[in-house]
This record gives structure tokens, C-alpha cells and sequence, in this order.
């Protein structure tokens, strides 16, 4: 049942924003290929602008963000990809210690849905290994925004951020880029810092390559599922 609203309200408004915000979350997919073609700076502009909009704790709004195109994103590929052949892993916010139960089966099962769509039989280290290094190609984006935060603002600043990111997300969908969140960059935190100038005192948390996405490309044709909310949410009353 529709609650009752207030004078002066239009239920019809709000079950369209409800709709239109359901459907971009859909729309929304992890892309792991793109076209070359540079996505324009006014729209990456309104992508920015509308993230800016993110709600964080006491607005502090903790997120910096570096944004490249062109020249700068293939030398910051070329420079990462040669560091993650060389050098161990090394986040400035430890990952995660394992994956058990039912985040290991949700791990699982996106992967294979990703090696299925490419042609990876299941136990091919070799080719998975090499699916895996298409992260610090950027999986041929134009463009990366890596996002950051003050490390005197611990936790919660990283939250905040996640916001951001999920927020940037759903903006660049809404104007047809697509993107891909990839923490995996931060394993090499201390080369992104020093490559783009980054200060000391902000951790790297991740980046979110984005561009037109290769709809031709099978690492396209999937889409990952989600859990129910029986599975998530507990009542009390």
C-alpha cells in the first residue's frame, strides 16, 4: 500500500525517480572492455558534478579524485602494468584476509561467470592470470579516476568514499559511459602515488576506469545476480 502523502506531493514523481534509480542500478554492470574513443570533458564534468552530490559524515566529503585522458592515462598504464609484472601486492588498507561461505560462492561464481564468457576452461591458471592483468590495462579504458582519502579520517572516510564511487557509477551510466570499480589497482598504492602526485597522508582505495564500453567484447555479456533481501535484511518490530 502508498503511504499518504502531504498536500502538494505527486506520488507519480516519486515512483518514476524510484524507477528510473532501480533501473540504472541494473543497467549498471562491471565493464572489462572499452572502446578507445575519449569520453568528452563536459560529460565527464557532469559525471563529477553530480557525484559531488554524495552524502558523507559531518559533509566532510573526504574523496580527492585524479582523473586522466590521453597521454596521461597510457603512461599511467604502461607505468602500472610494468609495476604489477615487477613488484608485489602492496594497498595502503589491507584486502580482504579470505573469502568464506557464501562471499566465497558469490566470489566464485562471478569469476567463472567471467572466465565462461571468454573462453577459460576452469583450472587455466595461465589464462585466468592474464584475464586478471587486463585490470592494469585499465581493460582499455580512456580514462581512470582514482579516488583517495585522508588517512587521518580512518574508516569512515573510506566509507564516505564508497559512496563516491558508487554514486560516480551510477552518474556515468546515466549519461551512457560505462566504468568499472577496480581495487585491484590499489595493490600497487605507492606507484599511483608517485606517479601522479598523490600526497602521503591519502590512501589510495581504488579506480574506476570508464569509457564507451566494446559491446562486441564476450568479458561484456554477462551480468552478476543479487542476493534477496531474505537473505540480507533482518526484521524486528
Amino acid at each position: 500500500m502508498i503511504r499518504s502523502e502531504p498536500a502538494g506531493s505527486n506520488v507519480t514523481d516519486e515512483l518514476s525517480s524510484i524507477d528510473a534509480l532501480h533501473r540504472l542500478l541494473v543497467q549498471r554492470h562491471s565493464c572489462r572492455a572499452f572502446l578507445s574513443d575519449p569520453v568528452p570533458d563536459e560529460i565527464i564534468k557532469r559525471i563529477l558534478i553530480v557525484a559531488q552530490q554524495t552524502p558523507s559524515w559531518c559533509n566532510v566529503q573526504p574523496w580527492q579524485v585524479v582523473v586522466t585522458r590521453g597521454a596521461a592515462t597510457d603512461d599511467f598504464r604502461d607505468g602500472l602494468r610494468s609495476r604489477a609484472v615487477t613488484h608485489a601486492q602492496a594497498p595502503d588498507i589491507a584486502f580482504p584476509v579470505a573469502y568464506d561461505g557464501v562471499y566465497r560462492d558469490r566470489r566464485r561464481a562471478c569469476g567463472f561467470q567471467l572466465y565462461d564468457a571468454v573462453g577459460i576452461a576452469h583450472g587455466d591458471r595461465e589464462a585466468s592470470a592474464k584475464q586478471a592483468a587486463e585490470n592494469f590495462r585499465l581493460f582499455g579504458a580512456p580514462h581512470v579516476a582514482i579516488v583517495t582519502t585522508d588517512t587521518v579520517l580512518g574508516t569512515y572516510g573510506a566509507v564516505d568514499c564508497g559512496a563516491y564511487v558508487t554514486t560516480f557509477m551510477l552518474a556515468a551510466t546515466a549519461l551512457g559511459v560505462a566504468c568499472i570499480a577496480q581495487a585491484a589497482l590499489a595493490s600497487h598504492a605507492g606507484f599511483i602515488r608517485r606517479h601522479l602526485g598523490i600526497p602521503d597522508h591519502r590512501y589510495v582505495l581504488c579506480g574506476i576506469s570508464f569509457g564507451y564500453e566494446d559491446k562486441a567484447h564476450p568479458a561484456n555479456s554477462f551480468r552478476t545476480d543479487r542476493a534477496s533481501i531474505e537473505e540480507v535484511v533482518q526484521w524486528r518490530s
